[in-house]
């Protein structure tokens, strides 16, 4: 389907204010099946982490907080904004840690290589060998956007100075919505759209050069929200992958392949519309995934949560791969940690996993045995 007769959804603040995350065009697309039934980057295979947001004014402290990433056995974390207290209390843990910029940053660190080795200097080369960084992430979620120029720029700058201060096995990228995929149905063909290519086609391009990933973000939420009537919940709940789901399996049939559930489609669309730009065999990593357990929106219920988040454990954790990549799991962070009151009213504030008090909204088995 191409972008002109997509219908886009944008929802409120993503990883930090400000941060639209958008449902790309293949709404329509699932619809019209759905009504019926390295050297630097070592992919995490199976891997589970998840999204730690702070924008709240109630979460516990910061060394409490990683504390609970320890005793929930959580061995990933992304950040999406430096924070020394944050990095201090992660030292020694052996937590994987995704460190973002802030996006207002983009645009200094693309031009300014002196602000890039500024900011390396005062977030990374201090905790390097005692804080395990997996990935830098310039931006989240600026492609397609004015500041989308910046990405690339920024990567270079920040590429090249941390191998200024001697620190090895860090790739840098970024995090994209499935705004960038003008098609995205069927997932063979996927797409960047004529607004992200001219950004994206080179930026795939180096980070294979580089051996770093892709970050997306991926939300079968807002595609079900969107149009309940069509999206089978259990098609975007990945009802597929659990044990004691009795509901109907829906899926769709692709060139040969058979998809499942939507996460699978969304990270495959994604992989076609990579190869389509001309770079083959590049890594995606799930940058965020989750649904809303309150909030007053269609099906933002504490029961959907709870299905959503442990199916993609499951998921995940078994390796199986999506059907476009069978047998290679894809590192998967969950969204979020908390509940943050200080986001949109609405789902927004009910993504997390916990309340800022440290009680489950539900309970999650980390390690996809349930």
């Amino acid at each position: 389907m191409s972008s002109a007769g997509a219908r886009t959804a944008a929802a409120a603040a993503g990883g930090r204010a400000g941060a639209a995350r958008t449902v790309a065009p293949w709404i329509n697309a699932c619809s019209l099946l759905l009504c019926a039934s390295s050297v630097l980057f070592q992919g995490a295979e199976g891997a589970i982490g998840v999204n730690y947001g702070m924008i709240a004014n109630n979460l516990p402290s910061p060394d409490k907080v990683i504390a609970m990433y320890k005793a929930n056995n959580i061995k990933y974390v992304r950040l999406f904004h430096p924070d020394t207290t944050v990095l201090s209390a992660l030292r020694g843990t052996g937590i994987g840690v995704v460190l973002g910029t802030l996006n207002e940053d983009l645009a200094q660190l693309a031009s300014d290589e002196s602000f890039a080795a500024s900011w390396v200097a005062s977030y990374v080369k201090p905790f390097a060998g005692t804080v395990t960084f997996r990935y830098i992430t310039a931006g989240n979620e600026v492609i397609p956007s004015d500041l989308g120029v910046h990405v690339l720029p920024a990567i270079r700058n920040l590429e090249a100075a941390i191998r200024a201060v001697g620190v090895t096995g860090v790739p840098v990228t970024t995090a994209v919505a499935t705004s960038i995929l003008g098609t995205s149905y069927p997932p063979s063909q996927g797409a960047f759209s004529e607004a992200a290519a001219p950004v994206m086609v080179p930026l795939v391009a180096h980070l294979l050069s580089k051996n770093a990933p892709l970050l997306v973000n991926v939300y079968p939420y807002f595609a079900y929200a969107a149009e309940p009537e069509t999206v089978q919940l259990g098609y975007a709940l990945l009802a597929g992958s659990s044990a004691t789901s009795n509901s109907k399996v829906v899926s769709i049939t692709d060139g040969g392949l058979v998809y499942t559930n939507m996460f699978d489609a969304i990270v495959d669309a994604a992989h076609a519309a990579v190869e389509k730009a001309g770079v083959q065999g590049l890594e995606l990593v799930v940058s965020e995934t989750g649904w809303p357990s309150g909030g007053g929106a269609t099906g933002a219920t504490v029961e959907n949560a709870a299905a959503y988040n442990n199916n993609v454990v499951r998921h995940v954790v078994a390796g199986t791969g999506t059907p476009r990549r069978p047998g290679k799991a894809v590192e998967t962070y969950l969204f979020a940690m908390f509940n943050e009151n200080q986001k949109a009213e609405g789902t927004e504030q009910h993504f997390g996993l916990f309340q800022p008090d440290m009680t489950a909204v539900y309970p999650v088995d980390f390690a996809g045995s349930y």
